[in-house]
């Protein structure tokens, strides 16, 4: 045989094997996750949760749908455009709560409520958590985890140049430390970003004044947003706004976080997810003063997409999020928290072991600034209004605008 027919069988034989390999994966069905968790300790976390579906799921097979880039927000436009044009995925993560409302009204998810009760995650999760999930009577998504809001990140070697050794308990006490660190030369000792990382401040600071049912019934109606008990907590945030940063409206927030690493600020108020970027002895944290045991949450769900084309696949992968030993894989390396309240701590760090006993007994509160209190378009209302009072200060045109948003958003039973 020449050379040449040599060459040209083996490249026949080569195809002929591609292609019968190529014919075997595609009689595998797929399972197409859409998130946007490409990078980090997100994908590592999503990386753990594979694992745990490819044995729990050996039917199945895991596509990686994720889109990187703008926390979130590339995903959320390319799954947007992918609804509309009728290819969805089989599952697309969204923040649990009233983010997924659109999706709800659209159709766009299927109910999980039975689900629930196969799964036994009614039993699993915090009934406050499931209070916030139901929608109608009915459940649309599954958290994979949770993570906290309300907290706030110290730099103690700036604390304690100041001479302040406590934690403080109430609002005016956090006030006045932050007038002890002025006055011993730390400018901005409260570390503050753009958008939504002021709207988180806010929610802190109403929680405070309002308490957890009178923080909910902002987002239900049932409490008034010209309120004087807002007007007092909307001074509250005021005062502690003038001790940030003045370039806060051009900072995310790791640019704010840098600050307080760097030691320009004593204090940064944001979510846990920042305990992945503190992990030295020199830095603390605690829940924001007035909160009490008020535990803010956001969570990663995930659904089941109407028209999915692996709806029992899909099934498998939600199964493989809502267990116990999903979860354990995926908060361990993603740095955040399982939604459910009865995954063992072992392998958690010192804060996530704290974050979880907290959860298990805590009062549960949605957060507005990560969409489980408040859809994306009033979300970004109020980021709106937050924004020109950072820039002119009054006090009545936010309060206005606010109460102008809640008029517009809030759902009339």
């Amino acid at each position: 045989m020449s050379h040449t027919w040599r060459v040209l069988l083996a490249l026949i034989l080569t195809l002929t094997t591609a292609a019968a390999c190529g014919s075997e994966d595609e009689s595998v069905p797929e399972v197409e996750i859409f998130s946007w968790w490409a990078d980090g300790g997100e994908k590592a976390g999503l990386d753990a949760l594979v694992d745990e579906f490819t044995e729990r799921c050996p039917g199945e097979r895991f596509v990686n749908g994720a889109v990187a880039g703008g926390a979130g927000v590339n995903a959320k436009q390319e799954l947007t455009s992918r609804i509309q044009r009728k290819d969805p995925p089989d599952t697309f993560q969204v923040h649990a709560g009233a983010e997924l409302l659109d999706h709800i009204d659209a159709g766009q998810v299927r109910d999980l409520t039975t689900e629930y009760d196969t799964w036994g995650l009614r039993d699993a999760l915090p009934a406050g958590l499931v209070d916030d999930l139901t929608v109608n009577g009915k459940i649309y998504s599954v958290p994979v985890n949770v993570h906290r809001a309300n907290v706030v990140w110290a730099n103690t070697e700036v604390l304690a140049a100041a001479g302040i050794t406590r934690t403080p308990k109430t609002v005016d006490e956090f006030r006045a430390d932050l007038a002890t660190l002025r006055k011993a030369g730390v400018e901005a000792p409260l570390a503050l970003g753009r958008d939504w990382t002021q709207l988180m401040l806010l929610e802190s600071v109403l929680i405070s004044e309002l308490g957890p049912d009178g923080f909910d019934g902002l987002f239900t109606g049932a409490t008034a947003w010209d309120g004087a008990d807002v007007r007092a907590a909307l001074r509250e945030y005021a005062g502690l706004l003038d001790y940030s940063n003045r370039d806060r409206d051009t900072r995310d927030w790791p640019q704010a976080e840098q600050l307080l690493i760097d030691g320009t600020a004593a204090y940064q108020v944001m979510g846990d997810w920042e305990a992945a970027d503190l992990t030295a002895d020199t830095y603390s944290w605690f829940t924001f003063p007035g909160n009490g045991t008020v535990f803010q949450w956001l969570a990663d769900s995930f659904v089941l997409a109407t028209g999915a084309p692996n709806p029992e696949g899909t099934d498998c992968w939600l199964r493989t999020v809502g267990s116990v030993e999903g979860q354990r894989a995926f908060n361990a390396r993603k740095g955040s928290i399982p939604a459910r309240t009865d995954v063992p701590g072992k392998g958690f760090t010192a804060y996530q072991k704290a974050a979880m006993k907290d959860w298990r007994t805590a009062t549960p509160v949605p957060s507005c600034a990560h969409g489980s209190a408040c859809p994306q378009a009033w979300q970004n209302v109020i980021n709106t209004a937050l924004s020109g009072f950072s820039a002119d200060g009054d006090l009545t045109a936010l309060q206005n605008s606010l109460a102008t948003a809640a008029g517009r958003f809030v759902r009339k039973p």
